[in-house]
């Protein structure tokens, strides 16, 4: 294993004498990627650089034990110290998601169940938002369409993070909330009481550093524009600033009606449109890939039911990964990095067996 290291340390070294370069900063997009790049190879340095400590600890106190047996509690109190720190670089040394530390944009559409799934959307929405908070990593909303009873139809949100760490980035995080979310509590609309079941929908997208770096032809894009619908400003429904981005080679459709400003709205719905493709292409690379390479819980079809929450027992249940806990309303209020975490040893689970398998 320490050999592998070898190769990630001459890296690591070349990417330090690229970062003290003006020319690289010159170029955001390059630098933010060689940043990512660095942190995450600095990780695994540092874990290096300890398990080489530890391993000449353990030598010495062996040799120490062999004179003064009052030693012995040191060399078995070292030997665990570098089996955990071995265990800590193994797992660094996982192939990494190159996408870890991209930002995300978040999609949460309404499902089964009408006016109570919207309700439930909304509640989402929140959770998400109230999380992201606790992470210090900043929300910007895209466009919301809101229901009658002030649920959310469909809203896409940007989701930003200020640190270089891929293992802290959003994408890291919040790439396993792609799936059916389902719900089960009495609907405000219920008069009987009776416990209803309803869904929605979470879409996640890596965003898109540059602009540069998903190429679309504006001969490959339709652009409509119309107005507003919906509840909203003095401006709805008076000005044509809705817009609708049709990218024809793929048939992706982006709309967006939440900016009074037609060139505000355009520009959201671009941001959205290339996070979309960024996710098409590598999705197709993806499935021309070993199956051995995919997560078993990034590789879940989006139409699959990941979650339920059950209001009336306080449980939430990841059905993936088998978490399951009853604090159904601090998770609601954001708590939720128990739930992802149980993802994240999930997937490097798989990812540790695929290696295994090679």
């Amino acid at each position: 294993m320490l050999d592998s290291v070898k190769p990630l340390l001459e890296e690591h070294q070349a990417l330090q004498g690229q970062l003290s370069e003006s020319s690289v900063h010159a170029n955001p997009g390059l630098a933010k990627k060689l940043n990512r790049r660095y942190a995450e190879l600095s990780a695994i340095v540092n874990a290096y650089n300890t398990v080489l400590e530890l391993t000449e600890d353990l030598a010495a106190a062996k040799e120490l034990a062999k004179e003064d047996e009052a030693f012995a509690e040191e060399v078995t109190a070292n030997d665990a110290k570098l089996h955990d720190a071995n265990e800590k670089l193994r797992r660094l040394l996982i192939p990494r998601d190159p996408d870890d530390g991209r930002d995300v944009i978040m999609e949460i559409k309404a499902g089964e169940g009408g006016a109570e799934s919207a309700l439930f959307a909304g509640d989402l929405l929140r959770m998400y938002i109230q999380y992201a908070n606790s992470k210090g990593w900043k929300t910007e909303i895209l466009d919301k369409n809101e229901s009658d009873l002030g649920g959310i139809k469909d809203v896409q949100m940007a989701i930003k993070s200020n640190t270089t760490d891929p293992s802290q980035g959003v994408w890291a995080h919040l790439k396993y909330e792609g799936g059916v979310h389902r719900v089960q509590r009495v609907p405000a609309t219920e008069t009987q009481g009776r416990i209803h079941t309803s869904a929605a929908g979470v879409l996640c997208f890596p965003e898109v550093d540059e602009p540069e770096e998903v190429e679309i032809s504006q001969n490959d894009l339709r652009i409509d524009v119309y107005r507003s619908s919906g509840p909203g400003g003095q401006s709805v429904n008076t000005t044509d600033s809705a817009v609708r981005i049709t990218h024809l080679p793929t048939g992706i459709t982006v709309a967006m009606q939440n900016e009074k400003s037609q060139l505000q709205n355009r520009e959201a719905a671009m941001r959205v449109l290339r996070a979309r493709i960024l996710a098409a292409q590598q999705e197709a690379i993806e499935a021309e890939l070993s199956a051995a390479r995919k997560s078993q819980v990034k590789s879940v079809d989006r139409s699959e039911r990941i979650r339920t929450y059950n209001y009336p027992e306080n449980r939430i249940a990841d059905h993936r990964t088998g978490y399951k806990s009853y604090n159904l309303d601090q998770v609601m209020d954001g708590a939720l990095e128990p739930v992802i975490q149980s993802a994240i040893q999930t997937d490097e689970e798989a990812r540790l067996a695929a290696l295994g398998d090679k």
